[in-house]
């Protein structure tokens, strides 16, 4: 079997979108941590993995692949056999448009590089910074609040199967939890949070379980 290779972060939301559905279609995967908050994305070193800098990267199947939603596809149309993606073309548009809820709106806001510039360009302080990443996670949750509550009842964002939405939500859920913004405003997310929490792909790939130091601020 060829090696699979991930080049990710333990609290890079990008990165958990990408661990949850390598082990939801039952990959093997080693994980090389690229140091957000150090700097390491940006390293001569990384640079000869991706012109990016920027996790994930995902080296499969002779290539390399960057950003988490061109990874998510590229699986579900090589390795189909456990799908991320509903059958109806109208609810794979529904699917992928949740998904780009957090994925193009709300957590590219929120990167280290944008917090970065925030606080070297626009003298930000630490706590400026956390209200701006609250404030866009929220955004995000609201939006996923409304989504949800027009779907059909069902364990999970389309159905009885776990796909792209769920990763997506999934995702924002735990950098809700990084910032420490709360769920109870938004009881849909927080009973879809629940659920994922269950499936095994999720409580593997969360942040929590890959965080060096349990006592480090996230």
């Amino acid at each position: 079997m060829a090696e699979i290779r991930l080049y990710g972060f333990w609290r890079s939301l990008a990165s958990y979108r990408v661990r949850v559905a390598l082990r939801l279609k039952g990959l093997h995967f080693e994980e090389r941590s690229v140091d957000l908050l150090a700097g390491a994305q940006l390293s001569d070193e990384f640079a000869q993995v991706t012109a990016l800098r920027a996790v994930p990267v995902l080296e499969i199947d002779g290539t390399t692949l960057a950003q988490s939603l061109a990874i998510l596809e590229y699986l579900e149309e090589t390795r189909p056999e456990v799908p991320l993606l509903p059958a109806d073309p109208r609810e794979r548009a529904a699917a992928r448009s949740m998904a780009l809820a957090t994925i193009a709106d709300a957590h590219p806001l929120i990167v280290p590089r944008v917090r970065r510039y925030l606080s070297e360009r626009l003298s930000l302080g630490h706590d400026g910074i956390e209200a701006w990443g609250r404030h866009w996670l929220a955004e995000g949750l609201g939006t996923f609040e409304r989504l949800l509550s027009r779907r059909p009842p069902a364990p999970f964002a389309f159905g009885e199967r776990v796909g792209i939405a769920d990763i997506a939500v999934g995702s924002h859920v735990a950098g809700a939890e990084l910032f420490a913004v709360p769920l109870d405003p938004y009881p849909h997310v927080r009973g879809l949070a629940d659920a994922l929490a269950e499936v095994d792909a999720f409580a593997q790939s969360h942040p929590s379980r890959l965080k060096p130091d349990a006592n480090a601020h996230p």
